[in-house]
C-alpha cells in the first residue's frame, strides 16, 4: 500500500501547471523582506549533490606593509588560502485538505483560495527562516548589548555578553558602524540594487520606533537624494547604516532575552547570509488524500534548501555582520 503521507504530483489539471507555481513563488518572494539579502553563494547548486553543502571562501590577502619594488626585482608571489563550513539541506513545506464536496457544492472555489494562503504561508517561513538560520544564527559570532544611553558590550561568543538596560539609540549605532568599518574591516553592502557605501540592519520595530526618537537619526526622507533607493521598509539611516524594520516577532523579536527595552536586530555588509536550493519552493497536489477514493484532497508547497552565514569566524577580515541581543 502507497504511504499516504507522500505528496505526488497530480498527473493533468491546473494545479500541475508549473506556472501556477512559479507565480505563488513569484508572489511569496515578492513580500518577502528578509530573503531578498541572502544569495546562492555564486556555485548554483543542484538536486543529487548530498545534503550537505561545504561553502567556501577566500581569506582576505594580507596588506603587504611595503608594496614597492626594486627595478629589476621580482613581484612577489603569494597564495590563496581558503576556508569553508558545512549547511545541511532540508525540506520545509506547509499544506492544506479540503474535500470534493467542498470543491462540488461551495459557492467559492478552494482552489484560488488555497493558493493565495500558501503563498503566504510560504513568504512568512522564508523569511523567518532566513532570519533565524541565517542573520540570527549562532554562528554569527559578534553580538552588541546596549549597556547605557551610549555605550555597550561586543561579546564574540555568539550569545550576548550582557542583559540590554538601554533602547536603541544613534551612539549604539555609532559604536557599531565604527566597529565593522575599522575593526573587522566588513565591507559595504553589494544588493542587487548596486553596491553602495552602507551597511544594512534588518530590525523589529521596537528598536527602530526608538531610533525615530533621536534627532540624530535621519529619516528616509531627510537622507533621500535624486538618483538615490530605498529598501522594502526602510525608515532611517544612521553612521552609513540603513535600518530595515522587520514587523514579524517571529523573524525579529521585538525582546530578547529578559532584556524590557531591547529587541532583535543584525547589521551586515557583503557576502552576509547563503541561500542554498536544491528543490524551489512549489506547488504540489495530492488528489486522493488518506486513500479516501479522492473524496479527500491536499494542496501544499513544498522544497528543499538551507539559510546559513557564509562565515562563522569573529576574526577581521572574516565576520561579516553583527547582531543586536540581550541575555
Amino acid at each position: 500500500m502507497a504511504d499516504a503521507h507522500l505528496w505526488s504530483d497530480i498527473g493533468a489539471g491546473i494545479l500541475a501547471n508549473h506556472q501556477i507555481s512559479d507565480q505563488i513563488l513569484e508572489v511569496a518572494l515578492g513580500e518577502c523582506k528578509i530573503v531578498q539579502y541572502t544569495h546562492d553563494h555564486g556555485f548554483g547548486f543542484k538536486k543529487n549533490a548530498g545534503e550537505t553543502v561545504n561553502l567556501f571562501h577566500v581569506n582576505r590577502l594580507p596588506d603587504a606593509a611595503n608594496a614597492s619594488l626594486e627595478e629589476e626585482g621580482q613581484i612577489p608571489m603569494r597564495m590563496l588560502s581558503f576556508g569553508s563550513r558545512a549547511l545541511t539541506l532540508t525540506e520545509h513545506g506547509e499544506g492544506l485538505t479540503f474535500s470534493a464536496k467542498l470543491q462540488e457544492l461551495n459557492k467559492f472555489k478552494p482552489d484560488p483560495i488555497m493558493r493565495k494562503e500558501l503563498a503566504s504561508s510560504l513568504e512568512r517561513s522564508l523569511d523567518t527562516e532566513a532570519a533565524r538560520d541565517g542573520f540570527l544564527s549562532a554562528d554569527v559570532k559578534i553580538v552588541f548589548t546596549p549597556t547605557s544611553q551610549t555605550g555597550g558590550v561586543f561579546s564574540v561568543t555568539g550569545a550576548a555578553g550582557a542583559i540590554g538596560v538601554a533602547a536603541m539609540t544613534a551612539d549604539h549605532a555609532k559604536l557599531i558602524s565604527a566597529y565593522m568599518r575599522d575593526t573587522i574591516h566588513t565591507p559595504f553592502y553589494k544588493g542587487s540594487k548596486g553596491a553602495g557605501e552602507h551597511y544594512v540592519a534588518l530590525s523589529c520595530n521596537k528598536n527602530i520606533e526608538q531610533l525615530l526618537l533621536d534627532s540624530r537619526v535621519e529619516k528616509w526622507q531627510q537622507h533621500m537624494r535624486e538618483g538615490g533607493f530605498l529598501y522594502k521598509g526602510e525608515m532611517c539611516e544612521t553612521y552609513k547604516i540603513k535600518w530595515v524594520e522587520i514587523n514579524r516577532s517571529m523573524a525579529f523579536s521585538n525582546l530578547s532575552g529578559v532584556s524590557t527595552v531591547l529587541g532583535e536586530a543584525c547589521i551586515f555588509g557583503d557576502e552576509a547570509v547563503a541561500r542554498i536550493e536544491a528543490v524551489t519552493p512549489h506547488l504540489r497536489l495530492n488528489p486522493n488524500y488518506g486513500g479516501r477514493m479522492g473524496t479527500m484532497q491536499a494542496m501544499a508547497w513544498w522544497g528543499i534548501y538551507a539559510f546559513g552565514p557564509v562565515w562563522d569566524s569573529a576574526s577581521d577580515g572574516k565576520a561579516k555582520m553583527v547582531k543586536i541581543l540581550s541575555l
